[in-house]
């Protein structure tokens, strides 16, 4: 089985290589976006660290993933919450884990749908093997490579951990 870092040990390291790449960037007022719910329970430790003025804003892709019809919705499906105005704003999109992308696409679309962000920085706790889209996160905690038949999942909120499973491979 592969090792993993914490969860909170690799939150700093996030918070430590996001501040510096805002700074170098000069953005001094992001838009932090958690998308539903892992990258939520990651992007609110973010948000605090940060000290960033701006609330936190949620998405929830579930309307917006191209496996939909495949997978269903959960019923209890929650609105997302955005800023009213996201047109030219810094973003600051967190996920915990990115895998195929498909999670990313569905979510950059739906920011698209409210406006046209002046950037995107895709900030993930852990990018595994088995993209399926040309989607790389620019702030990582930890790679990680797992089995096809393994999978990784965040959970949370309190205490925040990680739960390597093995799945079924069709």
């Amino acid at each position: 089985m592969t090792k993993t870092h914490s969860p909170d040990s690799l939150i700093q390291e996030l918070s430590a290589k996001l501040s510096a790449s805002l700074k170098e960037k000069q953005i001094d007022n992001p838009v932090m976006v958690g998308i539903h719910t892992g990258g939520v329970w990651v992007a609110e430790q973010l948000h605090k660290n940060l000290n960033i003025a701006e609330p936190l804003a949620t998405l929830n892709i579930s309307f917006y993933r191209d496996d939909f019809s495949r997978i269903g919705v959960h019923p209890q499906v929650t609105p997302s919450t955005l800023p009213s105005e996201i047109e030219d704003r810094h973003i600051i999109l967190v996920d915990d884990v990115l895998q195929t992308g498909r999670t990313i696409r569905a979510a950059m679309n739906e920011l698209f749908d409210y406006g046209r962000p002046a950037s995107i920085t895709l900030v993930c706790l852990v990018e595994r093997d088995g993209h399926e889209l040309p989607i790389r996160a620019d702030i990582v905690g930890q790679q990680l490579s797992l089995q096809d038949n393994e999978q990784i999942k965040l959970t949370g909120p309190d205490p925040l951990a990680f739960e390597i499973k093995q799945v079924n491979v069709q």
